[in-house]
């Protein structure tokens, strides 16, 4: 986070969220690993296959998921943030730290090495344009908006529609982030009909 601004922090999500679904757009994720993720290991058991195109799209979507961990500890270290503003942050970490769990411990069955989170430095956040806290919440929705964007053309990607249920589900949890984010700002929550 240090030194660069926000429309670099930007361009650096879009481009791993290009990564992420360039990934996703060339293979899908097995049953195997659907199993995984909807928490049902012996229908992964008897699921066989290869699965490392599997393991590389999932940690792809695990370094992003560790990006959003590590924007939101900034965001609750910084001082910037008024006591409910905080606590909202912290549960969005929270639910991202749950994404990343899920992603890891999936990507371990399926015979991987889960990549490694970055140091909050090492994403080169915009820390130092980070001045308010309104500042922050920008800052924390515009990286709410590219998950939203990045688990938006992944869904319709999956050729089963569990995974595709479950990759809905983190939409959904985005999405939300993204529009709570968004009023606290006092923007409407909803600025359009359809997300793109």
């Amino acid at each position: 986070m240090l030194g660069t601004d926000l429309i670099g922090v930007v361009t650096q999500t879009e481009g791993s969220r290009r990564r992420f679904l360039s990934g996703v757009g060339k293979t899908t994720l097995s049953a195997t690993a659907v199993a995984l993720l909807a928490g049902r290991p012996a229908l992964a058991a008897m699921s066989g296959g290869d699965t490392s195109s599997d393991v590389g799209i999932l940690n792809s979507a695990l370094g992003l998921e560790y990006g959003a961990i590590a924007a939101y500890q900034i965001g609750a270290e910084s001082g910037l943030l008024q006591k409910p503003v905080l606590h909202i942050a912290v549960e969005f970490q929270s639910q991202h730290k749950q994404h990343a769990d899920i992603l890891s411990s999936t990507i371990t069955k399926l015979g991987g090495t889960p990549v490694s989170a970055m140091k909050p430095a090492d994403y080169h956040y915009p820390v130092s344009s980070l001045k308010t806290q309104a500042d922050v919440l920008r800052f924390a929705a515009s990286l709410e908006k590219g998950a939203v964007s990045a688990y938006l053309g992944a869904v319709p990607a999956f050729q089963n529609r569990d995974l595709a249920k479950a990759a809905a589900s983190i939409l959904g949890d985005e999405a939300m982030h993204w529009a709570i984010l968004r009023h606290a700002l006092g923007e409407n929550p909803v600025p359009e009909a359809f997300v793109s």
